[in-house]
């Protein structure tokens, strides 16, 4: 097993004595103790986040940021490059993200913080890691918003054409390089729910409810009526382009499936977090993976593959070619107006808690960490995430948004599921509210070292998100690749010399005996040795 060094807290202060200076390459992997983690759950600077959220709410968040995203505004690129079997395609995505859910599902409820894959790898991984995983979840979670609020502003044309007959001029409906100068309602969508976050966290989550129970409806609603306009010729060939466009549309599809993890970044304001985290995480990912499916397949039944291309409001077209009516997909429009907004709320959300963890951390800005003491919100870092994110989906074509995402979100999760291998070899015997299956079956390894057979999930849901990776297009990883860049210019240049682990001279919250946390509030884990 490796070897683990925890530095004591010095006696009578919980202050350890002045250190040596650590080399880079020590500073770069030291780890944050889960204890400590932990400890300081819900702590930012000048107040505290509030525990309000109990399972319920959980799982309506992670359904808010995932229901909807793929249904009602990806569509229209995958079914091009699946052709039917984009059935398959969300089938796909789906297990992939499943491996993935076990390792979130087990961390959430042994670390349950609002750092989600940042938190867990800053615990096992190291700094540097974290950091990455941290900078790939600004992309993963601030671009999807840009992305989901584009299509917003589709569905309310489509409301707007149905009931007044007007619509948005395409100038002010669609970003540069989609024939328009500025995308006006993407900016909308996000300033009003950057409204309904500001009131905090517990009535964000309640409007969030209601609109999650107008989005499943209108999905029904849709399934009910498109079912009368199935034609079996519709799903033949069913498989036009072979597997490469299944795969390929899996990869872009795996976007749709980014808000399961949503539920971790409430870990600090959820009132059971080791309990209903996990059990939220794996209710949403069979709610909505069931959903996608259902209307995938009765969508290209009801309309030749062919003609989803292009098309950003699919299913409101659907619904008009069946019923020869304007009505229904006028109300299926009001309802993805509805579903897009919560997407775009819970998204929001998460985003504003990981940066909030960062910035507690040290590594950014603590104006990201201050919480208002009379609303327990961070105040600050919600204006800042959603003036970026509105100004960003007013200005940024749709396509090159998604496979973004998809990227900086698949190298997050296969980060997750190393962390989850890391800590059942190094902290075996720590506590777990939930565990991937077969851990209670353990396998004799060199060393003495027994580890939990199931560690074959997180290890088919890494290599399951690599081959995702490798799947995406030679722009997209460009594009990633000079992200990291930029956040590795922005680590060395500030967040490393700014970092509350440096020198283990933190000022952290105290624990029952005045040591800072099981811990200690200084306690930084060296990095490990083989």
């Amino acid at each position: 097993m490796l070897d683990q060094d925890t530095a004591p807290p010095a006696a009578g202060n919980g202050k350890r004595p002045p250190q040596p200076p650590a080399g880079t390459g020590s500073r770069l992997m030291r780890r944050k103790p889960v204890e400590r983690l932990v400890a300081e759950g819900g702590q930012g600077e000048g107040g505290t986040l509030r525990r309000s959220l109990g399972m319920w709410q959980l799982t309506m968040i992670s359904i808010g940021a995932t229901l909807g995203t793929g249904i009602f505004v990806v569509l229209g690129t995958a079914v091009p490059d699946a052709g039917p079997a984009v059935v398959i395609s969300f089938v796909l995505a789906g297990l992939t993200a499943l491996f993935s859910a076990l390792s979130y599902a087990e961390l959430a409820g042994t670390i349950p913080v609002s750092g989600s894959s940042y938190s867990y790898s800053y615990a096992t991984l190291g700094e540097i890691v974290a950091w990455i995983c941290g900078w790939c979840l600004i992309l993963e979670y601030g671009v999807s918003v840009a992305a989901v609020a584009v299509g917003w502003g589709q569905y309310l044309n489509e409301l707007l054409d149905g009931t007044i007959g007007v619509t948005i001029p395409a100038s002010l409906a669609n970003p540069p390089g989609d024939g328009g100068i500025f995308n006006v309602p993407a900016l909308l969508v996000v300033l009003l729910c950057m409204a309904f976050l500001l009131g905090g966290a517990k009535e964000s989550a309640r409007a969030n409810a209601i609109m999650v129970g107008v989005k499943i409806a209108a999905l029904l609603l849709f399934c009910a009526v498109a079912f009368t306009g199935i034609k079996a010729g519709n799903y033949s060939p069913f498989m036009p382009l072979g597997l490469a466009g299944v795969s390929n549309a899996g990869a872009s599809l795996f976007f749709s499936y980014i808000g399961f993890d949503a539920a971790s970044t409430a870990g600090e304001e959820a009132k059971n977090p080791k309990k209903d985290l996990p059990k939220a995480i794996m209710l949403s990912l069979l709610i909505v993976t069931a959903l996608y499916v259902l209307v995938a397949a009765i969508a290209v039944g009801a309309l030749p593959w062919k003609q989803f291309e292009g098309s950003e409001a699919a299913l409101a077209g659907i619904m008009k070619d069946v019923t020869g009516q304007s009505f229904w997909a006028v109300l299926l429009a009001a309802g993805a107006v509805i579903a897009i907004a919560s997407v775009v709320l819970t998204v929001l959300y998460g985003q504003t808690r990981i940066l909030f963890a960062m910035a507690r951390d040290g590594l950014i800005p603590k104006t990201f960490a201050k919480v208002s003491p009379r609303k327990g919100v961070p105040v600050a870092n919600t204006v800042i995430t959603c003036a970026f994110c509105g100004i960003l989906a007013a200005a940024v074509p749709l396509a090159e948004l998604a496979d973004a995402t998809s990227i900086g979100t698949l190298f997050a999760f296969a980060l997750v599921n190393v962390a989850v291998i890391v800590l059942a070899v190094k902290r075996p015997d720590m506590k777990r509210s939930f565990t991937v299956p077969l851990s209670g079956v353990r396998v004799p390894l060199p060393g003495g070292v027994r580890l939990r057979l199931g560690m074959i999930f997180p290890v088919i849901g890494f290599g399951l998100c690599l081959f995702m990776m490798y799947r995406l297009s030679t722009i997209t990883w460009e594009v990633f690749g000079a992200w990291l860049v930029v956040g590795l210019v922005i680590y060395f240049a500030y967040g490393m010399r700014n970092s509350r682990l440096n020198g283990g001279t933190d000022d952290g919250p105290a624990g029952p005996d005045g040591s800072g946390g099981p811990a200690g509030p200084d306690a930084v884990e060296a990095p490990a040795k083989g």
